[in-house]
């Protein structure tokens, strides 16, 4: 606003800061009408949350009892079983990358399950470990 000021064109101005004449315009125009507190930056608000705060920690509930118990095969939760579980129990629709900001809000994180075998014998599995894993590894210098 000060080039302005000075004398300077609104296409120079533009030129000047990078921005549309346009907007050099509309900054002129803001602070003519609202003053220096209207050019402050304005943060925008972005769309509201569908699930209010209490339906989130009900979801949390019902996340942790797994998905077992909303009949599911396996103890894997997708974001497509997130969003039919939304469905079913608050009557929203989800899609999955709204799923994925949804959780993320309330602070879960993707979680690979470990892939381990159904044989798996861990009691021969600790008794390798402190007997022969000791003997096998190389001895320091």
């Amino acid at each position: 606003m000060a080039l302005l000021d000075v004398g300077w064109g609104i296409r120079q101005v533009a030129r000047q800061v990078k921005a549309s004449p346009g907007s050099v315009c509309r900054w002129r125009d803001t602070l003519v009408h609202q003053g220096e507190a209207g050019l402050t930056a304005k943060r925008h608000p972005g769309s509201q949350p569908h699930l209010t705060a209490v339906q989130c920690h009900q979801l949390l509930d019902l996340l942790s009892q797994g998905p077992r118990a909303h009949g599911y095969p396996n103890e894997l939760w997708t974001l497509k079983r997130v969003a039919a579980l939304i469905q079913q129990h608050f009557g929203i629709t989800y899609c999955p990358s709204g799923v994925w900001r949804l959780l993320r809000r309330c602070k879960w994180s993707p979680q690979k399950p470990a892939r381990r075998s159904r044989e798996r014998d861990e009691v021969a599995i600790a008794q390798w470990s402190t007997n022969m894993w000791p003997r096998l590894k190389k001895s320091p210098a």
